[in-house]
């Protein structure tokens, strides 16, 4: 373990809860919709952003492990975990598995709402 990433996890995932959590809130005020259109945002340019940067990462660049724990891991995994999960499935996809893409698609997005649900039920006995 290299306590160095691990700080800059640490760092860009506090980091990108806090622009989430502003960024959410901004939307949500000027779009005073039903819709979820402010965490709709985060996700879409968390997914952009994380591309971006295994772009760069791909090119081996001095420092690039340092870049894309601070902003892979830490401020994309603090911004959006959606992000992580998308670039999981593009590397399914990529690698010809897109069976396996299908099925963690759905099966991620089906047990997070039972999940939250579950959640829901036993906060009620806490």
């Amino acid at each position: 373990m290299d306590i160095t990433r691990i700080f800059l996890v640490g760092v860009g995932g506090f980091l990108g809860s806090v622009v989430r959590y502003i960024a959410v809130k901004a939307v949500d005020v000027r779009i005073n919709q039903s819709f979820p259109y402010g965490t709709m945002a985060v996700n879409v340019i968390g997914c952009l952003l994380i591309g971006v940067v295994v772009g760069i990462v791909g090119r081996h660049q001095p420092g690039s492990e340092n870049l894309r724990a601070f902003m892979g891991a830490g401020f994309c995994g603090g911004f959006t975990t959606f992000s992580a999960f998308a670039l999981e499935n593009q590397n399914l996809i990529a690698e010809r598995m897109a069976a396996m893409a299908i099925v963690y698609v759905l099966g991620s997005v089906m047990a997070g709402i039972v999940a939250v649900f579950i959640g829901l039920w036993l906060a009620r006995f806490l």
